[in-house]
């Protein structure tokens, strides 16, 4: 650990620099106050409207602008869970003004900025789509040290775990595998298929600012895999000088430790031309055995991250902006943890090194009516593995992965077009990624490149009561004969301010190439199993139709919020997984062939209630059905008649949030997440044939309570501790020994566990 701390400080020296200009001793200074408590409010980002100058409060509500420029500005204070405020200024040269603000809260958040509805900044209450957004109070208050964890806390998202071994997790979207849904990291798509099969549970928390998630099907946006919606991870941004160290120990099943340990560090130069935050996180986890079996549930995991994302204002209308980030990951599951992969009756083992980074340069006009972002992403994948059984040498194997994107994008505010003030975004993507995935011991070689040229148009008319979104996107992919497009129509209209009604169609597609679970080898019986994909796929394409009501509403001083959406997807050529026997090397084959298709159609419903200051509830809950156009077969066994029903899709399942603050000072934090009844495979094995199991429903209750002081002025210090999963609801039907189907697994991903931790800022 003191190598990847030295490494740490060394990144911070190197690439923060502080930067000069021509002194105006033009200056702001002043504090940021809450409305009604009047107590000072930190990190409240305050910026010069329509430049690249801003910066934050700190933990004690103050900020100073210096050396600004002369002239009549706007002058703005935002920040989440507060309503934006606005005041003009006049600023001259060898004066300091002192502008002080009162914020008025925001707890539904309708005020706060998106930019994945249509891929420009835009009020989460005024965006044409249904965008919710995940918060770092709430990865706070639920415990949730990585990015899989938080995500299971919005309305149609369900995260599950896939491997008893290696603790494969992905998150399903309206129901759909994970291969459905586009995950982006600042908006930029370079999250691969090797990215995904462990990639949600590598991010950690402390390196996001926060989450937007976007529901239906995004192909028009952002291209293909965006048919059940998208997930952008936006990173963390320097704002202010500030230092943040934590660190959180579980106990799984109240034996196995899970140790995590963050540092964040931001510094932003005093003309605030250049700014660097940094962050750096450690996971420590023991391989957890609920049975008693001598194989693992929960997969041992070693990882370190650390990254940076740091900005230069060329001017006050140009800004470059870079972000880096490099993860190390070791994790093993199984049997005999501390052998050799060889020596042992299963074993699913790999050792990740990723390089991810994204550069960026934003001019904007003088009249904020134009901007033009230019923007190249990257990340390197070294991967290897041990995917085998019965002391297989024959297992080993190594994956490289590359991923490149170029992007151009100009957006266009006019202040009439035909019948309305309209907002034009248009731009240029190349996207490539090549992969090599090598197992020589099985005689297989993946070695496939692929390459998508886009182009994409939208034009959104747009006032406060009424917007109309149309656009489409041109996609050429290297493994489909002919381009395809994708049209896409939102609308939004509120007839007052409390109601906001949206509808939308959207188109989405799913090229015939490898996805996250093909990289994924999984034992079963003691055998490998491995996914090839037939000779004649095409590819999957959806049509999405989707309706919304959003309602808010204040009975005095409560605040409410109630959002009602149905969707509807249907899939054609869908993608299946059958078995087809062995190979050569007696490996289990699956294959991956077109079915017929399938439809994915129900109702999310969330709910946010908000009495007072002190306590805030949020909810949502989902009612679907995922059924086949036609019952398809997945397995040989003459017994098992063909399934209209989708696997592992539960026909309900949501969560609830409750959080109580005591002055500030002590915070009480109750979650839950309930899954529903589910259809599951289980290949045979452990068991003398392959069946299929009808799960019982579960429900995750936890509760974690804080106590926050201030040790020293300027400096904060929170204790916390709590329990997840109280009442241990957790699957007691695992297979056990090395015949075991590793891929029997649902519900929730821990047993009940115990958690302590702290958290330094200043």
């Amino acid at each position: 650990m003191k190598k990847y701390i030295m490494i740490f400080i060394s990144m911070l020296s190197a690439c923060f620099t502080i930067f000069s200009q021509n002194g105006t001793d033009a200056n702001i200074f002043g504090h940021v106050i809450d409305k009604t408590t009047k107590k000072h409010i930190p990190y409240i980002t305050i910026n010069l409207k329509g430049t690249t100058i801003g910066t934050a409060t700190d933990l004690s509500g103050h900020y100073y602008l210096k050396n600004l420029p002369e002239g009549e500005h706007v002058l703005v204070a935002s920040g989440m869970g507060y309503k934006t405020v606005e005041q003009p200024v006049e600023l001259r040269r060898d004066e300091t003004l002192e502008i002080n603000f009162e914020m008025e809260e925001d707890p539904i958040m309708l005020g706060t900025v998106v930019v994945s509805a249509n891929r420009t900044e835009t009020k989460r209450k005024e965006a044409p789509v249904i965008v919710n957004v995940i918060t770092p109070l709430l990865f706070e208050n639920t415990n949730s040290v990585t990015l899989a964890q938080g995500l299971n806390f919005q309305p149609g998202l369900r995260v599950e775990t896939n491997c008893q071994n290696c603790g494969f997790q992905q998150v399903r979207i309206n129901g759909l595998d994970g291969p459905y849904s586009q995950i982006l990291i600042d908006s930029r798509p370079v999250f691969s298929a090797l990215a995904g099969v462990y990639g949600i549970e590598q991010i950690p928390a402390n390196m996001i600012e926060r989450v937007e998630v976007l529901r239906g099907g995004g192909s028009a946006l952002f291209g293909s895999n965006a048919i059940a919606g998208t997930i952008n991870i936006i990173t963390k941004e320097p704002k202010s000088n500030s230092l943040s160290v934590s660190n959180t120990t579980n106990l799984i099943g109240g034996n196995t430790a899970d140790n995590n340990l963050s540092l964040n560090a931001s510094l932003v130069s005093q003309d605030m031309k250049a700014g660097v935050v940094l962050f750096g996180a450690s996971r420590d986890r023991g391989g957890f055995d609920h049975d008693s079996d001598g194989f693992t549930e929960v997969a041992k995991l070693n990882s370190v991250n650390l990254g940076l994302k740091a900005y230069y204002n060329v001017n006050l209308h140009n800004k470059f902006t870079m972000e880096y980030h490099t993860i190390n990951e070791f994790r093993r599951g199984g049997n005999l943890l501390d052998e050799p992969p060889h020596e042992t009756d299963i074993t699913e083992q790999t050792e990740h090194n990723i390089h991810s980074g994204n550069i960026g340069y934003d001019f904007s006009s003088t009249d904020y009516k134009h901007k033009l972002s230019v923007y190249f992403s990257g990340q390197l994948i070294d991967r290897k593995s041990y995917y085998g059984a019965q002391r297989d040498l024959n297992a080993y194997g190594d994956t490289d992965d590359n991923t490149f994107v170029q992007g151009i994008q100009y957006h266009f505010v006019m202040d009439t077009l035909l019948f309305m003030p309209a907002q034009l975004t248009l731009g240029q993507e190349y996207n490539y990624n090549k992969i090599t995935d090598r197992m020589p011991g099985y005689d297989r070689l993946l070695n496939q490149k692929v390459n998508t040229k886009s182009l994409f148009l939208q034009n959104e008319w747009k006032n406060t009561n009424l917007s109309i979104l149309l656009g489409g996107r041109l996609d050429k992919h290297n493994l489909i004969k002919d381009a395809i497009f994708s049209p896409r129509l939102n609308v939004r209209y509120s007839p007052t301010p409390f109601i906001g009604l949206r509808a939308g169609y959207s188109t989405g597609f799913r090229a015939p190439q490898a996805f996250d679970e093909d990289l994924h080898v999984t034992a079963v019986g003691g055998e490998v199993s491995i996914i090839r994909l037939a000779p004649d796929l095409k590819e999957e394409r959806s049509n999405t139709v989707n309706f919304s009501a959003d309602f808010y509403n204040a009975f005095g001083s409560v605040q409410t919020n109630l959002l009602i959406e149905g969707f509807y997807t249907h899939l054609k050529d869908v993608f299946l997984l059958e078995k087809i026997g062995k190979d050569d090397q007696d490996n289990l084959l699956l294959e991956r062939r077109n079915g017929s298709g399938a439809v994915v159609k129900g109702i999310n419903i969330e709910g946010k209630i908000v009495p007072n200051r002190s306590l805030r509830f949020q909810m949502g809950a989902t009612f679907q059905k995922s059924t086949y156009d036609e019952p398809e077969v997945w397995s040989d066994n003459e017994n098992i008649a063909p399934q209209r029903r989708m696997f592992r899709t539960p026909d309900q399942y949501g969560y609830f949030t409750a959080n109580y603050s005591m002055k500030e000072k002590l915070n009480f934090s109750l979650s839950g997440i309930y899954t529903g009844s589910m259809l599951v495979q289980h290949f045979a094995g452990f068991i003398p044939e392959d069946t299929e199991v009808v799960t019982s429903s579960f429900f995750d209750l936890s509760f974690k309570m804080a106590y926050n002081f201030k040790p020293v002025s300027n400096t904060r210090l929170q204790l916390n501790a709590g329990v997840q999963n109280i009442f241990n609801s957790y699957q007691n039907d695992f297979d056990q020994g090395p015949l075991r189907d590793s891929g029997y697994i649902y519900g929730p991903s821990l047993p009940r566990t115990f958690f302590a931790g702290l958290k330094f800022s200043l």
